[in-house]
C-alpha cells in the first residue's frame, strides 16, 4: 500500500515499527508546529498502541527574547498530554553564521541526552526536505549533501529518526487545526536574511506556482541521490576493506591506510574512500582543498607531505596515509627519571611504559629524541640512532615520541622495537602502550 494513502497516524506507526523495542522515545521538542503535531500523534497513539516510553526534550538557545517563555509553553504542554519534559539550555558559540551555531549547540544537548537504545525523534517534513536540497545544492554540495537528510542515522549513543519525511507541511496543518492545537510562531522565521527562510517564502512559492508538485519531486530527486549514495558507501567499504592492510606499527594505534593500494584507484573512487573514512574523524574538506590529498598522494623520494584538515593531520609513512589529531600533533612534556620500574609508568600525554623481565640496575631515565643519540648494540657496536630508526621504517610523526630508556647517560633501550627494546642476555624489554585517546570528533 502506499504510504500517502494511509492516515497520518497510522503512516506514523509504519514509519517507527522497526523502533518499537526501542527502550525510549525522545521527542524534538521546540514548541512549534511541526513537532507539536508529532508529540501529539505519538502522545495520543501511545493510549492504544505499546509503544517505547515518550519523553521531550527543549533546547533553549537564548537567541532571542520572546524564547525565554517558550519552555513554559513547552512544559504546559507536555503536562497535558502526560508526557515527561528536559528542557537543556545550550551556550550558542558566536560566528558568521547563527542557524550553523545554533544547530551544532541544539545536537549536541542531542547527543548527550540519546542514550543506548534510545531513540530521538524529530519533525521535519516533506517540504523541509525539499529546502535541504536546494540549499545544499547552492553551496555546492556533492551526492552525499544532495541526498538531503536520512531517515535515520546514529547519534551520541542511539539513533535519530525523522518519521515524517513523507508527511507534507499542508498535511500537519490540516491535523493540528483538526485538534486545535495551539503552538509558537517563533519570529525569526520570517526573517529572510537567513537562507532556508528566504527559499521558504520566495523561491518556493515562486516554483510551485509554475510546477505545483515541485516540493514533491524534489523530494524524490533526493531519494534518488540517497540511494545513489548508498552505492557510493558500499564501494567505499569494499575499497576500505582492501587498503585497511595489517601494518608493522599498528601498535602505534593510529587509523591508517594502505597507500599502495589507494593509487591503484581513480581519482574519484580514492577520494569517495577517504571521505568515507575521514567522515568520523574530521570534517571533510570541499571540493577546492582536494589539492592537499593529490600532494601527499603524490610526493617522492624522502618528502615528508602532510594534508593538514580542520581537525587533524594526514601524514605519509612506509607506504601508508596515518590520520594524526589530539596530541599526536605536540610534542610531549619531558619524562624524566623511573623511580620504581618494576611498576608501569604514566607518561605525561604519552601514554603508559612498562619494563618487562629482570629490571636494569638504576637510575633508570626516560627521554625522547633530541638528535645526535648513540646507542651500543651487541656485534654492530655503536650505531647513531637515526640510522637504526630509519633502518626499520619507523614513521617520522612517531620517533619524537619514542620513549628512550637511559641509563645514566647510556641509551639502553628504544621502546617497543625489536631488537632495539631490550636485553636479550639480560631477559627484559621496554613495552610502550601510546595514548589510547579519541582520534577525532565523536
Amino acid at each position: 500500500m502506499n504510504p500517502s494513502n494511509i492516515d497520518l497516524p497510522a503512516r506514523l506507526l509504519l514509519n517507527l515499527s522497526p523502533w518499537r523495542n526501542a527502550k525510549t522515545w525522545r521527542i524534538a521538542f521546540s514548541g512549534g508546529l511541526d513537532s507539536t503535531v508529532l508529540l501529539h500523534l505519538l502522545a495520543h497513539l501511545a493510549k492504544t498502541q505499546a509503544l517505547p516510553a515518550l519523553s521531550a526534550i527543549h533546547v533553549h538557545h537564548g537567541l532571542q527574547a520572546a524564547a525565554d517563555a517558550w519552555p513554559d509553553h513547552c512544559q504546559s504542554v507536555c503536562e497535558a498530554l502526560g508526557v515527561p519534559l528536559q528542557v537543556v539550555r545550550v551556550q550558542v558559540r558566536p560566528g558568521a553564521s547563527v542557524e550553523r551555531a545554533a544547530r551544532e549547540a541544539r545536537y549536541g544537548a542531542f547527543i548527550e541526552a540519546t542514550q543506548a537504545d534510545e531513540v530521538l525523534l524529530t519533525a521535519q517534513h516533506r517540504d523541509d526536505q525539499a529546502e535541504t536540497l536546494l540549499f545544499r545544492l547552492m553551496r555546492g554540495a556533492g551526492v552525499r549533501g544532495l541526498a538531503g537528510m536520512p531517515r535515520q542515522r546514529p547519534l551520541g549513543n542511539g539513533h535519530l529518526l525523522r518519521p515524517l519525511l513523507d508527511v507534507t507541511r499542508a498535511e500537519l496543518e490540516t491535523y493540528a487545526a483538526e485538534h486545535q492545537l495551539s503552538w509558537i510562531e517563533d519570529p525569526s522565521n520570517q526573517d529572510r536574511q537567513f537562507s532556508r527562510n528566504y527559499l521558504r517564502h520566495q523561491v518556493f512559492p515562486a516554483l510551485t506556482e509554475r510546477w505545483p508538485q515541485a516540493v514533491a519531486t524534489i523530494a524524490r530527486s533526493a531519494a534518488h541521490l540517497g540511494e545513489a549514495q548508498g552505492l557510493l558507501d558500499e564501494l567505499a567499504h569494499i575499497d576500505l576493506a582492501h587498503a585497511r592492510t595489517v601494518g608493522e606499527f599498528d601498535w602505534l594505534g593510529l587509523p591508517s591506510l594502505e597507500l599502495t593500494y589507494l593509487v591503484t584507484l581513480s581519482a574519484a573512487r580514492q577520494r569517495n574512500a577517504l571521505s568515507h573514512w575521514l567522515e568520523p574523524l574530521t570534517r571533510l574538506p570541499d571540493s577546492d582543498h582536494w589539492s592537499g590529498w593529490e600532494d601527499l598522494r603524490d610526493a617522492t623520494g624522502d618528502a615528508r607531505p602532510i594534508w593538514r584538515l580542520a581537525d587533524g593531520e594526514l601524514h605519509r609513512a612506509g607506504g601508508r596515509v596515518w590520520w594524526l589529531s589530539g596530541g599526536w600533533l605536540s610534542t610531549p612534556p619531558a619524562a624524566g627519571i623511573w623511580a620504581d620500574p618494576s611498576r608501569s609508568l604514566m607518561l605525561p600525554d604519552n601514554g603508559v611504559l612498562t619494563l618487562t623481565g629482570q629490571v636494569p640496575a638504576g637510575p633508570l631515565r626516560i627521554r625522547y629524541r633530541e638528535g645526535g643519540e648513540i646507542m651500543a648494540l651487541p656485534d654492530r657496536g655503536h650505531r647513531d640512532l637515526k640510522r637504526l630508526l630509519n633502518e626499520r621504517g619507523v614513521p617520522g610523526f612517531a620517533r619524537g615520541r619514542l620513549p628512550l630508556l637511559y641509563q645514566g647517560e647510556q641509551l639502553l633501550a628504544v621502546a617497543n622495537l625489536r631488537g632495539l627494546n631490550g636485553s636479550a642476555l639480560g631477559g627484559w624489554n621496554l613495552h610502550w602502550q601510546p595514548s589510547n585517546e579519541d582520534q577525532g570528533l565523536s
